[in-house]
C-alpha cells in the first residue's frame, strides 16, 4: 500500500512538471509568434523605403548623402531584423534591432524634413502616398511591438515565478528581452510651451 502512495505522488509530480514545462513552451512560442508579426511590418517598411528614396532622388539632387544614409540605415535595420528574427527575445539581438530601427527612424526624419524644402517633392502624389503608407506601417509596428512586449512579459513572469523558475532553469528557458523604442532622453521630454 505504501508503495502505491509513493508511486502516486511521483506520477502527480511528473504530471505537474510536464504541465509547467508545456506552459513555458506555450508562452515562448507565443512571444516568438508576436515577433513574427513585428517582422512582417518591418519588412513592409523596408520595402517602402527604396521607393521613397527613388521618388526623392529626382527632386533632391544635391542631397545625395542623406539619401545614401537612409539606404545604409535601412540595410543595417534589415540585418538587425534578420538577427532578431532568428532568435526573438535574445537580449543582444533585440538591442541591436532597437538601435538600428532608431537610426533608420532618425534618417527618415531627416529625409522628410529635407523634403519640406522642396515644394515639388512635397506635393508629389507618389511621395505623399509612400509617406502615408509608412505612417500606417509605423502604427502597425507600434501595435505589434506592444503585443510582443506583453507576450515577453508574461513569459518572463511565468519563468521567474516559483516553482516554475526551477524547471525553467533545468530545461534552458532563458529570459527574453523586450523590444524597446529607441528614443533619446531629449525626445522623451515633454515640450515646453511658453507664452
Amino acid at each position: 500500500m505504501g508503495m502505491w502512495i509513493v508511486l502516486g505522488v511521483i506520477v502527480v509530480l511528473a504530471i505537474w512538471a510536464v504541465s509547467i514545462y508545456n506552459r513555458l513552451v506555450q508562452l515562448r512560442n507565443r512571444f516568438k509568434n508576436a515577433f513574427a508579426q513585428i517582422d512582417v511590418q518591418l519588412k513592409r517598411r523596408y520595402d517602402l523605403i527604396p521607393n521613397l528614396v527613388e521618388t526623392a532622388k529626382g527632386y533632391i539632387k544635391h542631397e545625395r548623402e542623406t539619401l545614401e544614409a537612409v539606404i545604409k540605415a535601412r540595410n543595417q535595420a534589415v540585418t538587425a531584423a534578420g538577427a532578431a528574427g532568428a532568435n526573438p527575445g535574445n537580449p543582444a539581438a533585440m538591442q541591436g534591432l532597437a538601435q538600428a530601427e532608431g537610426q533608420l527612424t532618425g534618417m527618415l526624419g531627416r529625409l522628410f524634413a529635407l523634403s519640406e524644402a522642396y515644394p515639388d517633392l512635397k506635393a508629389n502624389q507618389n511621395m505623399l502616398s509612400i509617406q502615408e503608407e509608412l505612417s500606417s506601417t509605423e502604427n502597425k509596428i507600434a501595435f505589434s511591438r506592444q503585443a510582443f512586449n506583453d507576450s515577453v512579459m508574461e513569459y518572463n513572469t511565468k519563468r521567474e515565478s516559483f516553482p516554475d523558475t526551477i524547471f525553467a532553469g533545468m530545461f534552458g528557458f532563458s529570459p527574453a528581452e523586450l523590444l524597446q523604442a529607441t528614443e533619446s532622453a531629449e525626445e522623451r521630454k515633454a515640450p515646453q510651451v511658453k507664452f
